[in-house]
């Protein structure tokens, strides 16, 4: 049983980032102590024997010991949510009674619900869930050694390089070695807008659009043949 406040948790993932936007997403959530942050299953099994886990946040495919054998493995008191970049696994990872299954770069709003979705299912304290948050305005992004703090009104849009992402504002750019699925994730999914692999918008910073390109101020950015659908329903909404 849980404690009466804190639910002790414990992230699995063996992609240092994604065990990152997991602790930032979770961060924010009330009655969460995440208790150890692992990269592999052994290194899972051994916070398990020596602490108390009421809930994982687990990804699927790793290497030496998969999620599904990890999450096969442990008493089933300890609650599972999976998380992965392959869809393929979800049939498998509900027939585990899992909590929930997230896909990917995962937003906070998708991992708020599957909080959500533990605190109504197995907490005892149904009221005190995770918290009516005021969602964070910013975000944290490695440069130059450093964390730099990065308003979201402040962004105009998102650009990927090879190995790298520039972050445009008004009046500068930063870049950062974070993948756009990383920056895609930490960014809320009401204001900004996915319309090319390379490139991420802010809705409030359109100026136009057509069927090919969004106008950010004076710069044009294409929307890629496999976003257009999306991309263009939503922009006609408004």
């Amino acid at each position: 049983m849980q404690d009466q406040k804190n639910i002790h948790c414990l992230i699995v993932d063996d992609e240092a980032i994604a065990r990152e936007i997991i602790a930032t997403h979770l961060s924010k959530i009330d009655n969460i102590n995440i208790v150890a942050s692992c990269s592999n299953a052994m290194e899972a099994f051994n916070v398990i024997s020596n602490h108390t886990i009421d809930l994982v946040f687990l990804d699927i495919n790793m290497p030496e010991i998969s999620g599904i054998s990890f999450a096969k493995s442990i008493n089933k008191d300890i609650k599972i949510i999976f998380t992965t970049a392959y869809r393929d696994y979800a049939v498998e990872g509900f027939e585990l009674q899992a909590v929930d299954y997230l896909l990917k770069p995962i937003p906070f709003e998708r991992l708020l619900k599957a909080v959500n979705t533990y605190f109504e299912v197995y907490s005892t304290t149904k009221v005190e869930t995770a918290k009516e948050m005021e969602t964070a305005d910013f975000m944290f992004v490695r440069s130059d050694r450093r964390m730099l703090k990065v308003d979201f009104e402040a962004i105009l849009y998102v650009e990927s390089y090879s190995d790298y992402i520039k972050i445009h504002l008004e009046n500068e750019t930063i870049v950062t070695r974070e993948t756009i699925s990383a920056i895609e994730a930490k960014l809320p999914s009401n204001t900004f807008l996915r319309i090319h692999r390379s490139f991420i918008v802010s809705l409030h910073n359109i100026t136009s659009f057509t069927n090919e390109h969004v106008t950010i101020k004076d710069k044009s950015l294409p929307i890629s043949r496999s976003y257009k659908k999306d991309v263009l329903a939503l922009l006609e909404k408004y």
